[in-house]
């Protein structure tokens, strides 16, 4: 499937499942710079009865434009939106019942987009990335700058138009208006689901999970689920585990009559 984002195409690929719709629908997110497309997940999703969209975002793996952190945050929303247009009815999708589920980047990308569209039915976050909470890091730990600059700056192969200095800049430049536990009161109404890795150098759960289930108890958030697994940040020896955590959540919250 193509879809337009400003003025760059993007490419998905919808996984479908057997059997009569109206579908549930699934958007997965990936991370930065998307090596881990979780297709695993797209496929176990599929066979679970979801049908799952896969997408590039602006400026990565040969699409159109330039990539940065706003970015997929736009792509992001425009892609749940027109998945509730036209191209709902022409693959029988069923647009009462989307959920948005997103690794490192693109758990933290699928926060932002459920908090800003009260469409979605209920959002996941896997070793979701906090671009606030490392904003706030860069501005308090020069240290810790310097080595987003010079991970990121070994990431940008598959992405065009940007820097690893331009990325801090922008993360920098937003601040606490990314920083995730500021979505509580946008979310409170809905299920969320927040998966944390403790073997992880990427995303520790100790900076990026704990303390935003702390910030989503606190508030609180009836619908929250949260799971924190003894693995790394690509989940490499938790996959199946991973897959069932997340169509658990999914079949509480987005089985039933369609709407």
């Amino acid at each position: 499937m193509t879809f337009q984002s400003a003025d760059a195409t993007l490419l998905g690929v919808l996984h479908l499942p057997s059997g009569p719709g109206p579908y549930p629908i699934v958007v997965l997110l990936h991370g930065f710079p998307g090596h881990e497309r979780n297709f695993d997940l797209a496929q176990a999703m599929r066979r679970a009865g979801y049908a799952t969209l896969v997408f590039h975002y602006r400026g990565s793996w040969g699409m159109d434009g330039s990539w940065s952190w706003a970015h997929v945050l736009e792509d992001s929303a425009r892609v749940v939106a027109r998945l509730r247009g036209p191209k709902a009815a022409a693959y029988d999708l069923d647009p009462g019942r989307l959920a948005v589920v997103g690794h490192s980047l693109g758990g933290f990308a699928a926060l932002m987009t459920a908090a800003a569209d009260a469409g979605v039915t209920a959002v996941g976050s896997v070793a979701g990335f906090d671009l606030g909470t490392a904003a706030a890091a860069c501005r308090s730990d020069p240290a810790a700058r310097v080595g987003y600059l010079e991970d990121w700056a070994g990431e940008l192969l598959p992405l065009r138009g940007t820097s690893a200095q331009a990325l801090v800049r922008e993360m920098e430049a937003a601040g606490d208006s990314w920083r995730l536990s500021r979505l509580a009161s946008r979310l409170a109404r809905r299920p969320v689901l927040l998966i944390g890795t403790d073997r992880d150098t990427v995303t520790p759960a100790d900076i990026h999970h704990r303390p935003l289930v702390e910030a989503y108890r606190a508030h609180p958030l009836p619908g929250l689920e949260h799971h924190v697994f003894h693995t790394d940040h690509a989940l490499s020896d938790h996959r199946v585990t991973l897959a069932r955590t997340v169509i658990a959540f999914l079949d509480r919250h987005l089985k039933g009559n369609p709407r």
